[in-house]
């Protein structure tokens, strides 16, 4: 037989099951132990619902409550931290061996702008051809890359040779 789909979020009045809660009245005051009848009883007195605030104690905490309007605050504190939650992009700088002081100046420029929307900036130097002869250059590439953005990222990985391409991942500092 299946079992009915868990409902999301506290029980409420005739969901709650065990014999004894421990009751709070809707202005806060606690009001002891009292059975689930009498509490659902007392909240129905009042006009309003019995909730399950925190299950796990023994016994459980109920309060009498607007359960509506305590669901939409809780919607209300679940959206807010969405909203203050930042998600972090990785963005990426392709650099060639042979690039000249202004193109780098343009790459330097547009790595510190990422850096201080607080995004991740993967560094990528590409190789072709004959140019993996030449490490020596490209590790100087990346080392004053890694120097000039020193004040404001902290590198998270070193320069590392992966295939026919140098990869370095800086991440903003804080």
């Amino acid at each position: 037989m299946p079992q009915p789909p868990a409902k999301d979020g506290p029980r409420v009045n005739q969901d709650i099951t065990v014999p004894v809660v421990r009751l709070i009245d809707q202005n806060g005051a606690a009001l002891g132990v009292v059975s689930v009848r009498e509490a659902i009883a007392k909240a129905v007195a009042v006009g309003l619902d019995l909730v399950e605030i925190v299950p796990t104690s023994q016994p459980p905490v109920c309060k009498i409550l607007n359960y509506g309007k305590y669901k939409y605050e809780l919607q209300k504190k679940k959206n807010e931290a969405r909203k203050n939650q930042k998600i972090v992009e990785i963005k990426e700088i392709k650099l060639r061996p042979g690039i000249e002081e202004n193109d780098y100046q343009v790459k330097l420029r547009a790595m510190k702008r990422f850096l201080e929307e607080g995004d991740k900036v993967k560094v990528t130097l590409r190789f072709r051809g004959r140019e993996m002869e030449h490490k020596d250059i490209t590790t100087q590439i990346m080392e004053r890359a890694k120097n000039d953005l020193v004040d404001l990222a902290k590198i998270e990985a070193a320069p590392k040779l992966e295939g026919r391409q140098m990869i370095m991942v800086v991440a903003p500092k804080g």
